[in-house]
């Protein structure tokens, strides 16, 4: 959520500070988390087949950036995911249903990028053990390299307004293996009243409301102390705190000018959709959700390959109670009869945006 701006505003009581020239540059350049953004770095930076590719495999999205994975360097060529259960969203994912789509995405990130030393993965769901484990992985010799593997440092979840330019039909149509793309006038109004309504409901019940306050970093320091969660950083939104108008208090607030300005920001970049893209399985089981999540990924590269920006508005598909209505509506617009929507994203042509803060790898390996 980190956001640029050319001139470093600070709202003061009201008022308007505009910090420019040499003072402004200074700032911003301290204000960048190199230490929460280091794993975007180090990405292949090991000999180890099993390191390399699970160093890329953490730079995969996941929902609101918990990295809930872990592992188990058990033998030669082989590991074992575990999913790290303090990492769990118990109230906007009570059944853990987003948790599962991110672990998928880590292990089609973790797949492609073993391609790039010729490995191919060999994935085995939840084998028995007594650990309760996710996978296990088998990196074998051999395989051509995936196509997709020279996207992944490009990867973005881009959360800014898009252009005001149509998705061209030929892409859509494309894009239509990974899922059901939405461009017309009348559906693309219908899912983005839906997205902006569903958004709301999140932020005016407390518990999920205070979830992701919870989680927010603010400013460079939280964010290289706990490079997970929502990062609230850059210039702009530093100075906002510097001037005490973004908190971790008002925005647990809908009276503030910090909650309100939040939800303008929002509402302006959910109005500028032109096309959205849903991601559906027949039925909901874990396997079911791990494959969405497979698809997402190869989706967001697919759509960074084309210069797509993606970005993933999935309030609607959470299933706690104020959610019901929304999630209903969403099944019914997005859905056949007795799918399961798992995923939903917009899709357009937006800026590039910085690359999100990962924990090191090392803090990932559970007998590192």
């Amino acid at each position: 959520m980190t956001l640029s701006r050319r001139k470093t505003l600070a709202l003061l009581g009201g008022g308007l500070i505009v910090a420019t020239g040499a003072a402004a540059g200074a700032f911003a350049m301290t204000r960048t988390p190199s230490k929460a953004l280091a794993p975007w770095n180090a990405a292949g930076d090991y000999e180890d087949p099993r390191l390399f590719a699970l160093s890329y495999a953490l730079l995969a999205p996941n929902p609101h950036n918990r990295q809930p994975w872990l592992i188990d360097l058990e033998k030669d060529n082989q590991f074992t995911l575990y999913r790290d259960k303090t990492r769990d969203l118990p109230h906007t994912d009570p059944y853990h249903r987003q948790i599962f789509v991110g672990l998928g995405c880590f292990l089609e990130l973790m797949t492609i990028a073993a391609t790039l030393r010729n490995r191919t993965a060999k994935i085995e769901l939840f084998p028995e053990s007594p650990a309760d484990p996710i996978a296990r992985v088998q990196l074998a010799e051999g395989g051509d390299v995936d196509p997709l593997a020279d996207h992944i440092l490009a990867r973005r979840s881009c959360k800014e307004p898009y252009l005001d330019k149509p998705v061209p039909e030929k892409i859509a149509i494309e894009l239509g293996r990974y899922g059901t793309v939405f461009t017309k006038n009348g559906e693309v109004d219908r899912i983005k009243a839906l997205t902006w309504e569903a958004w709301l409901t999140e932020m005016h019940t407390h518990r999920t409301l205070k979830e992701s306050v919870d989680l927010m970093r603010f400013g460079k320091t939280e964010i290289n102390a706990d490079p997970d969660g929502i990062d609230l950083g850059g210039p702009f939104l530093e100075s906002l705190m510097l001037a005490g108008i973004l908190t971790r208090e008002n925005q647990l607030d809908p009276t503030t000018t910090g909650f309100q300005e939040g939800i303008k920001l929002y509402r302006k970049m959910l109005a500028a959709t032109p096309a959205y893209i849903a991601l559906t399985t027949s039925e909901n089981n874990r396997k079911d959700q791990i494959d969405a999540g497979r698809r997402w990924l190869r989706l967001n590269l697919e759509t960074t390959r084309l210069g797509l920006a993606l970005h993933p508005v999935s309030q609607a598909l959470q299933e706690f109670d104020e959610m019901e209505p929304h999630y209903r509506q969403a099944h019914e617009l997005l859905a056949n009869p007795g799918e399961t929507v798992q995923m939903l994203g917009r899709l357009g042509y937006g800026p590039m945006t910085p690359p999100t803060p990962r924990w090191p790898l090392a803090t990932r390996i559970m007998n590192e």
